[in-house]
């Protein structure tokens, strides 16, 4: 993980139920002893976000309806924390923090900001940055203003905007008065809803699998998928095309932006499809272009980014 990840010795379970009491009745033995959660289950994930988020970030309200995507905090932050080292390339930085020395304020557009609200949450609650947070869900929006609404330290430094164009990105959300030092993205992944419904299947196979392997019991049979799906709704996981054209169709757009916006940039789930990307990436009149590995564990994720 990121040297700056909180999270990069693990889950803190003991202090996070000090801080988050509600998560204390999750927390059970591996047949290893040591102390864990049932990641199998949708209500003790999302309980150990909210307990990650009230411990570390200081978020004391924060929830999301069911069926919506409940996103892994570490890996989330990894995501910022590199995006602070990109937007702070050839500036002076304050000891210990991301913010330039010229003091100005870094702003960024989060597309596709969902129920969570995650990358606003880590982004202003450990640089102070401030937000735009896109969807095209008006119930993920109803969602995120909440959090917003009941944590005070989020209130002025995020905007939620209503994307109503299906086919565009920044058309429709960046307006001529905007400017952004950076845009992100967790784009859908998955090309349509059968491809979708097969990943959660598979997802809850393996965690049924991981549930088994970590309490030494058989307990694969008393697995129901339907219960244990929690992935997302269907705009957060699929589009027409999946990644690749979504975050092509980003490529295409971004251009028209090109003197609003400094850096572009969006998690790449498939590494198959960078090849693809900078390709496409090479045809605009982009000035400078890096992929960023981000390692979790033994997941391995990455985002592209560009500029003009």
């Amino acid at each position: 993980m990121h040297p700056r990840n909180l999270h990069k010795k693990g889950y803190e379970l003991t202090a996070m139920a000090t801080t988050y009491p509600a998560l204390k009745p999750f927390i059970v033995k591996t047949a290893a002893n040591q102390l864990s959660i049932d990641f199998s289950s949708p209500v003790a994930v999302k309980t150990l976000n909210a307990a990650l988020l009230a411990h570390y970030y200081r978020i004391n309200h924060w929830d999301i309806p069911k069926g919506h995507l409940c996103p892994p905090v570490p890996g989330r932050a990894d995501y910022i924390h590199h995006i602070a080292d990109l937007i702070n390339e050839n500036r002076p930085k304050k000891s210990g923090n991301s913010q330039p020395q010229d003091g100005k304020l870094i702003k960024g557009l989060d597309v596709g900001v969902g129920a969570n609200l995650i990358y606003p949450i880590i982004g202003c609650q450990l640089y102070d940055w401030h937000f735009v947070g896109s969807d095209c869900s008006q119930d993920s929006l109803i969602s995120a203003r909440k959090i917003i609404k009941n944590n005070p330290s989020l209130q002025n430094n995020i905007e939620l905007r209503h994307q109503d164009r299906a086919n565009h990105i920044f058309h429709g959300v960046v307006t001529t008065k905007d400017n952004f030092d950076f845009t992100m993205c967790n784009p859908p992944f998955h090309t349509d809803k059968h491809a979708a419904e097969a990943g959660s299947q598979r997802k809850n196979r393996n965690l049924a699998a991981n549930k088994q392997k970590r309490s030494g019991k058989n307990l694969a049979k008393n697995i129901d998928n339907k219960l244990l799906n929690f992935a997302g709704k269907n705009n957060e996981l699929w589009c027409p095309g999946g990644e690749l054209a979504f975050i092509r169709r980003m490529i295409d757009e971004s251009e028209d932006f090109a003197g609003q916006i400094n850096w572009f940039t969006s998690l790449v789930s498939k590494k198959d499809n960078l090849k693809l990307l900078e390709k496409r990436l090479k045809s605009q009149r982009i000035k400078q272009m890096q992929i960023v590995n981000m390692g979790q564990g033994q997941k391995q994720s990455r985002f592209i980014a560009w500029r003009f």
